[in-house]
């Protein structure tokens, strides 16, 4: 079976260096975890840590791994980070002490549900600034909020919005400014405070070290940056936080020497994946057979870290890679049957890979 390795230590380290820098910048943060989709032992290493204490929140947009959380750790601050349905109001209220929101109707079931279970259940408002996600659309933002307000298991803390994670709409400051002025004009009037404008994401970081950030924005929710290192805006990593904190290690199932064009007429009936072939260039160099399949990870969210490696195809369940002539520069076979090839997964990569069964998880 293939592994997915899981650095907790490298991943503890950037959740602290993180803290540390918005810490500084008197921002709060939501750590989001749902890249682990509910893994107990991944949960357990990373939320055991005392570092964890100091967040705001951390968050999930499942409610299968906040279940998880709750019963691991029950005194930490939930948050669910996508629009609760309305069926599952009774759940979001258990699992999750805040929710964010874009509709009414979700909203007036959590009322319900928290009244049930004897508890006030908090909530952000999120605000649509572009992104053509989850979000209450501006003009109606008055309207929205004062239907709300008096819902008497609700707690508005704070206004959010998302941006960068659908269409890759870039934050700005003026955007980010835009969410700090409905906050102002929301508390003048209906005379209240919120505490929350939750514009910060992974996507958002790099403006907060350009200081592109407007000091109304006092909120993030950090998912990508702790866990691979990098911010989305650019896949650059972030200040010295570690990259290397996920490795996937196929097995070498097959390795022989075989040509780059396949033999016989190409039907329609093929299942696979495969890279566009030359035949103009018809050679022979090592292929390798691995145990993982498009149903546990898109190849093109995986780098190989052996430099030779060329995706050939994959199938449902076994992937192939060219690797040349197989020798390291002493001569030695680099690779062999029974052996290891090592890869890098990207943000989606590693969701992916936590995700499928057919992949073994191991936290270091």
């Amino acid at each position: 079976m293939a592994t997915l390795r899981i650095k907790s230590d490298k991943i503890l380290g950037n959740i602290r260096k993180l803290g540390r820098y918005l810490e500084g910048r008197d921002i709060h943060w939501t750590l989001v975890i749902k890249l682990l989709s509910g893994h107990r032992e991944s949960l357990k290493r990373i939320l055991g840590d005392p570092i964890i204490s100091r967040l705001h929140s951390v968050a999930d947009s499942r409610l299968s791994g906040l279940r998880t959380i709750k019963q691991l750790y029950p005194e930490l601050v939930t948050m669910y980070i996508k629009p609760p349905p309305v069926k599952l109001a009774d759940k979001v209220v258990r699992y999750a002490d805040i929710s964010l929101n874009t509709s009414f109707e979700a909203i007036a079931a959590l009322n319900e549900a928290a009244g049930r279970q004897g508890r006030r259940h908090r909530i952000i408002v999120m605000i649509e600034m572009g992104e053509l996600r989850e979000g209450v659309i501006r003009e109606n933002i008055y309207d929205f909020y004062e239907a709300v307000l008096g819902m008497e298991h609700i707690e508005i803390i704070g206004i959010g919005s998302n941006l960068g994670c659908m269409y890759g709409v870039e934050p700005t400051y003026d955007k980010l400014i835009q969410l700090c002025l409905y906050l102002q004009l929301l508390e003048l009037k209906f005379n209240i405070r919120l505490q929350l404008v939750s514009g910060g994401s992974s996507i958002t970081l790099p403006l907060l070290s350009r200081q592109k950030i407007p000091g109304g924005v006092n909120h993030f929710r950090i998912g990508e940056t702790a866990f691979l290192g990098k911010s989305p805006l650019n896949s650059k990593r972030f200040r010295d936080l570690s990259t290397d904190t996920f490795e996937f290690l196929a097995n070498v199932l097959e390795l022989e020497l075989k040509p780059n064009v396949p033999q016989g007429n190409i039907g329609e009936g093929n299942v696979g994946h495969t890279a566009e072939i030359d035949e103009d260039q018809e050679m022979h160099q090592y292929r390798a057979v691995l145990d993982f399949g498009i149903v546990d990870v898109n190849p093109d969210n995986i780098t190989p870290k052996y430099g030779q490696a060329e995706f050939a195809g994959t199938t449902s369940d076994m992937t192939v890679y060219n690797v040349g002539d197989n020798k390291t520069r002493s001569g030695r076979s680099r690779l062999h049957e029974g052996g290891t090839m090592s890869f890098t997964p990207d943000y989606m990569g590693v969701a992916r890979l936590m995700h499928s069964k057919f992949v073994e998880k191991r936290v270091v």
